[in-house]
């Protein structure tokens, strides 16, 4: 037998005992659906069993001068739409799913994206996937930061990929319009979160939206705070598991953060307003509140 192979059949029963351990230590942290948070050494294992589908979704600077090796690269800003009128608009699902399957992703395998900003970006993507209906999709805990100061190594190397046709089915609950908050304004099962800044949410808001900056969701090292902090975190705003939630940002990256924070503590009913504040704050027509007095 080919010595490598074997190898593989003895180091393959090892990995797999190790991600088990790796994915009970995630949900001894307290998260409802630990899946979704994948930490380095989970997803090291994931790379040494396999398939995995791994995104980087830095600036492609960034991602040429090191990246995990096997990731393929999709930029945050690369979905977006530059021809929509709403800034950071997604462009249209037959492309954002057609992008997809040129890096080789489809949705029978786990798919892990990462970032070096805390998950910021990496939850927009993370949204977009679970909205298109995907199963078995997660984010890096801490992110490349993380991996390298674990001392993991990094690549230049970029993969070759098979494409693949990524076949994409909207989830509705996932979403939240203008028309959807608009028609649940006195709804008191409904909760809308602003996830920007409390400088931004007191320059313009919608009436009805609690302020719940994104940032408040990271320890200092830039992973997750705990699940015990984060539900009291919540909590203390009136969003608890019983409610129907929207978050919204500027333009979605930030309430995507939110959005999967929630998720990850096992709120069934969240669901992002992906054109948010950009879309909200120009239309003359919908409510809002400006100025320090809305603060």
């Amino acid at each position: 037998m080919n010595l490598s192979l074997k190898f593989g059949r003895l180091l393959a029963p090892l990995a797999l005992a190790g991600l088990t351990a790796c994915a009970s230590h995630a949900a001894e942290q307290g998260y409802a659906n630990p899946d979704l948070l994948t930490d380095t050494e989970t997803l090291w294992v994931m790379m040494e069993t396999g398939p995995v589908n791994i995104v980087d979704v830095r600036p492609r600077e960034a991602y040429d001068k090191g990246h995990i090796p096997g990731a393929v690269h999709l930029g945050a800003d690369d979905v977006i739409d530059p021809d929509s009128h709403v800034p950071g608009d997604l462009l249209p699902h037959e492309t954002l799913a057609a992008m997809l399957g040129e890096q080789g992703i489809d949705k029978d395998t786990p798919l892990v994206f990462y970032d070096d900003k805390g998950g910021f970006h990496a939850a927009r993507l993370f949204w977009m996937a679970e909205y298109f209906g995907h199963r078995e999709v997660s984010v890096l805990n801490g992110g490349i930061p993380k991996w390298q100061a674990e001392g993991r190594k990094v690549s230049t190397r970029v993969p070759k990929v098979r494409k693949k046709t990524f076949a994409y089915t909207p989830t509705p609950r996932r979403l939240a319009t203008a028309d959807w908050l608009l028609d649940r304004r006195d709804d008191d099962s409904v909760v809308v979160i602003d996830v920007r800044p409390s400088n931004l949410y007191n320059d313009g808001h919608i009436p009805w939206a609690k302020s719940i900056p994104w940032k408040q969701n990271l320890a200092e090292d830039g992973t997750l705070k705990s699940a015990a902090e984060l539900r009291w975190h919540f909590a203390s705003h009136g969003v608890t598991p019983d409610k129907n939630i929207a978050v919204h940002c500027q333009n979605g990256k930030a309430a995507a953060h939110s959005y999967f924070t929630l998720r990850l503590l096992g709120y069934p009913r969240v669901r992002s307003y992906d054109r948010s504040w950009a879309e909200w704050g120009a239309a003359e027509e919908l409510p809002k509140i400006t100025g320090k007095a809305g603060g």
